[in-house]
């Protein structure tokens, strides 16, 4: 998940997926790939929509695990097996930065076997590296490993087509600046991360890019962006729950 943010050709079924996942229909996205669970792919991709689904919302956890499971029984090959591994530090990350549990350990351990199974070419290792990257900032303070693993995850983004995911690096990348003082540099990685999510209909996340960009706008430009955010942030019943914090004047550092 957070890849390419577009649908694999003509495909219906994931055509559907996607409109689903991109309104915060997680579940019910969730639910279209069941009867093909049995399969490595889909498997994954089914865990994948889950665990996103407790990072947004803080709820799911059984669900999540369960079809993490699921996928990781599924895995016959290395690149199967790394995929599933990067999603459990995802699912990890997500329990401790929200303060469900404390799986920080379990985070890094995950992400570290993800990093011996996955090939350094691989696809897969752009999501692995912007994952490694959530932990280092969000639970190992430190910005400066962040950054390194946000630019690897961007340049591989960029090379393998993964628009929804340049939308992610983009946001983390802005966020660092932001918190340098590099105010032009933050502002125009804020704005790059919310016209993806607008061009591909990412509704789900355009709320939090909104927010985002509002941190390096002044007045009123700020106020009007905050605004927007806070209208689709009620127009999705209140997806993602952290927003409702980072909708403040001073916001903490974006989970997601």
């Amino acid at each position: 998940m957070s890849g390419s943010g577009t649908t694999a050709g003509d495909d219906p079924l994931q055509t559907a997926v996607w409109r689903l996942r991109s309104r915060g229909c997680w579940t019910d996205a969730a639910a279209l790939l069941a009867p093909h669970a049995s399969s490595p792919d889909p498997a994954l991709q089914r865990a994948s929509l889950l665990v996103e689904r407790c990072l947004f919302t803080g709820d799911g956890w059984p669900e999540a695990e369960d079809a993490l499971r699921s996928a990781e029984a599924a895995a016959r090959e290395d690149r199967e097996r790394g995929a599933a591994a990067c999603e459990r530090g995802h699912l990890a990350y997500a329990s401790t930065v929200l303060g469900v549990r404390d799986r920080a350990d379990e985070a890094r351990s995950a992400l570290g076997r993800a990093a011996a199974l996955l090939d350094p070419t691989a696809p897969g290792r752009a999501l692995l590296d912007f994952r490694r990257g959530l932990v280092a900032e969000h639970l190992s303070d430190s910005p400066q490993s962040a950054r390194a693993a946000y630019r690897r995850a961007h340049a591989a983004a960029t090379a393998h087509g993964h628009t929804l995911l340049l939308s992610f690096t983009w946001r983390h990348l802005a966020g660092l600046a932001l918190r340098e003082g590099e105010l032009a540099e933050a502002r125009h990685g804020f704005g790059e991360s919310l016209r993806i999510r607008e061009e591909l209909g990412y509704l789900v996340g355009t709320a939090p890019a909104l927010a985002a960009l509002a941190d390096a706008e002044p007045e009123p430009e700020a106020s009007r962006l905050r605004a927007e955010a806070a209208r689709l942030f009620r127009l999705l019943g209140g997806v993602p729950t952290w927003l409702a914090e980072q909708l403040t004047p001073s916001p903490p550092a974006p989970v997601a």
